[in-house]
This record gives structure tokens, C-alpha cells and sequence, in this order.
């Protein structure tokens, strides 16, 4: 069994990725779902940009990668505190996708609301600046998003099956 960690930017299809990856039988969690993930305000931020975020919740995290089970584990997240658990997945997989193809997927999609308002999409496009390079400089693989759907997945699986 192999654990993968997909990440990326909010409109790179991380969560269209886990329902395939589920609908084939892997097993997935979403930490974007209550539970495994804690906001945190900061009483000092310079800004409404960037006056709080999302963390995982750690304790669940571990117990999560602590699990015994025969099937491939596929996690999807992006939070800052994630990279403390590197090392206890088999891959770390970046995807990608140029700021105009997440900004349209963004509008178009009816499946989760962030990215709706002016602030949200300017929060993406700063994480796209800031915040992708960082992902980039620390993942083992990264794969193209703007690719269809089909594709992704079929990479995220071969990479599964090379880690076993």
C-alpha cells in the first residue's frame, strides 16, 4: 500500500481527482472536509489577504498515516503545515495548472464556493506566486492539471503503483 499526497492550488482538480480515485476503489480523504482541518487567526495580520488560514488538525493527520490498511491511500490538502508529514507519505504530488485555466474552472464549478468573490481570487492568485513555488521546490512529482481529467488520474495511479 502506498500513501500519495496530492497538492496544488485551489482549481486544480485535487478534489474531481480523489472522486476518481475513489470511484476506482482507492482509498481517499479529502482534508478539505470538516474534521480534518483547524482555522487559525492571526490577531496581527497585515491585511484581510492573509488574516488567518486553514491548518490540519495534526492529531488526526497521524492517525490517518498511522492506519493499517491493504489499499492504496490517497490524501489531498494543501495547508502549510502539511510538508510536517512528508515523510510519511510515499509521494508528494504538485499539480498544476496556468492562473486562467484555475480561474475559469473556479467559476464554472458548483461543487465548493471559494473563489467566487473578488478577495478569494485574489487570495488564489497570490498563493499561485507565493505558495506554488514552495510546493514545487518540495514535491516528487508534479503533473500537469490542465490535462483531462482521465489522464491525471491515470498518473496519480501509476505513481501509487511505483511506490509499492
Amino acid at each position: 500500500m502506498s500513501k500519495v499526497l496530492i497538492t496544488g492550488m485551489s482549481g486544480t482538480g485535487k478534489s474531481s481527482a480523489l472522486v476518481e480515485l475513489a470511484r476506482l476503489g482507492y482509498r481517499v480523504v479529502d482534508t478539505d472536509d470538516p474534521g480534518w482541518r483547524e482555522y487559525h487567526e492571526y490577531a496581527d495580520a497585515p491585511d484581510e489577504l492573509h488574516r488567518g488560514e486553514w491548518l490540519w488538525a495534526e492529531d488526526k493527520i497521524a492517525e490517518l498515516l498511522d492506519a493499517d490498511d491493504e489499499r492504496s491511500l490517497f490524501v489531498q490538502g494543501c495547508v502549510r503545515n502539511q510538508g510536517k508529514f512528508y515523510d510519511r507519505f510515499d509521494a508528494v504530488v504538485l499539480l498544476s495548472a496556468p492562473s486562467h485555466v484555475i480561474l475559469q474552472r473556479i467559476a464554472q464549478r458548483t461543487t465548493n464556493n471559494y473563489g467566487k468573490s473578488p478577495l478569494e481570487r485574489a487570495m488564489i492568485l497570490d498563493d499561485l506566486q507565493h505558495v506554488e513555488p514552495l510546493l514545487r521546490a518540495t514535491c516528487t512529482h508534479e503533473l500537469d492539471a490542465s490535462r483531462h481529467l482521465g489522464e491525471v488520474v491515470a498518473h496519480l495511479v501509476k505513481i501509487a503503483r511505483s511506490r509499492t
